[in-house]
């Protein structure tokens, strides 16, 4: 393979990191913006408009790409440092560590301006993610795309398993499995929000993935599996998800048009990714690495430039969305009902897309400079 194909494989990744950001950047103008009409988790069809539902469901790509992808990243970082599990295994620890560092202080803060409850959140859960990958990257590829699978797969038939507070394994359970308070008291609450038992199995298939983006790897194949496994995430969902077979916790019904059938179907749970879930937003992610490969320019630069500082934006836009909100309140007032909010979702829309442009050339300078700077501290960012 040939350097500019091997520039294009990279690219390929920044830019869907760069496209998922910007539907962060929606789903996160939503929440500080449109939190009059909160969305549930699956949502609730009957009080949620298809503008506001496919909204929230693009933001649904967002946390498995950015795992997966974690994932993948560190076989590649395995393969720059000369297959070394040991150097793999620190970077993880020790990046994974970070991560968990700047969502209970820097990220947590961003949201309420306040310390009152901490959310462990999607930065959280990657982080634990790191450090158990961590823990495997010893073990055969085939091994831990099998544990991965298992875990992605398999996670939905422990479903029934329910612990109330006080009872014994309760914080590791909630902690793993089902989201809910770990902690309550006046003075501070700490609230598990990404259960983290799936998120390990995303992270292990993103690095039993690494093989196919492998220098020797010819482009056309790998084109060819990332369609291929595409369709298998597809097909496998229409049969499971369709014919209520297994994969989630809420069955679909009969809506009485075509449009809300399709809006049943595809109303999958988060919290924690059911296999469904994790089904149709890998079909997703596959076809856009595939088309971001195939399909190189001026568009993928952008989000490449996105991409490539991923971290950087996600604290910057969030203070950002913190701060508008505050100078909205101080101008217009607190609402007497509820929050303040924008007139509607396609409100939301276009200011995405403004602050994605206010945001474009600072997150563009970060990423040059990152690639450049020889302080290590910034490579975490």
């Amino acid at each position: 393979m040939n350097s500019k194909a091997i520039k294009q494989r990279i690219d390929s990744i920044d830019a869907l990191r760069g496209l998922v950001i910007i539907l962060m950047l929606l789903d996160h103008a939503r929440e500080r913006f449109f939190y009059n009409q909160p969305v549930a988790d699956p949502m609730v069809l009957e009080s949620t408009e298809p503008g506001l539902f496919w909204s929230r469901f693009a933001a649904h790509f967002c946390a498995p790409v950015f795992v997966f992808l974690t994932g993948l990243s560190a076989w590649l970082y395995q393969q720059k440092h000369e297959g070394s599990v040991k150097l793999t295994r620190e970077f993880l620890w020790k990046r994974g560590l970070f991560l968990v560092l700047l969502e209970i202080t820097v990220i947590n803060f961003s949201w309420f301006g306040a310390y009152e409850t901490l959310y462990l959140q999607v930065i959280w859960a990657i982080g634990l993610c790191m450090i158990a990958l961590g823990a495997c990257v010893g073990l055969p590829g085939r091994t831990l795309f099998a544990l991965g699978l298992l875990i992605v797969a398999g996670h939905n038939a422990l479903d029934f398993i329910t612990l109330n507070p006080g009872e014994w394994g309760y914080t590791l359970w909630t902690v793993l499995h089902d989201r809910g308070f770990i902690l309550k008291t006046e003075a501070l609450s700490i609230k598990a929000s990404y259960p983290l038992l799936p998120w390990i199995g995303v992270i292990l298939l993103g690095y039993a993935a690494g093989p196919l983006y492998s220098k020797s790897f010819n482009p056309k194949r790998r084109a060819r599996w990332l369609l291929s496994l595409a369709t298998t995430c597809f097909i496998s969902f229409l049969l499971l998800r369709g014919f209520n077979i297994y994969g989630e916790t809420q069955v679909w019904t009969e809506q009485g048009n075509l449009a809300a059938n399709i809006r049943a179907i595809f109303n999958v749970t988060k919290y924690p990714p059911s296999l469904n879930f994790v089904q149709i937003t890998f079909a997703g992610m596959f076809v856009m690495l595939y088309l971001m490969e195939r399909f190189q320019g001026h568009w993928t630069t952008i989000l490449t430039s996105f991409g490539g500082a991923p971290m950087f934006f996600y604290i910057v836009h969030l203070y950002v969305l913190l701060v508008l909100y505050k100078l909205a309140l101080f101008v217009f007032g607190t609402p007497g009902p509820g929050y303040l909010s924008l007139p509607n979702i396609y409100w939301i829309w276009l200011m995405t897309a403004a602050l994605a442009a206010l945001l474009y050339k600072p997150t563009q300078w970060f990423n040059q400079h990152k690639r450049s700077s020889t302080q290590a501290w910034i490579k975490y960012l």
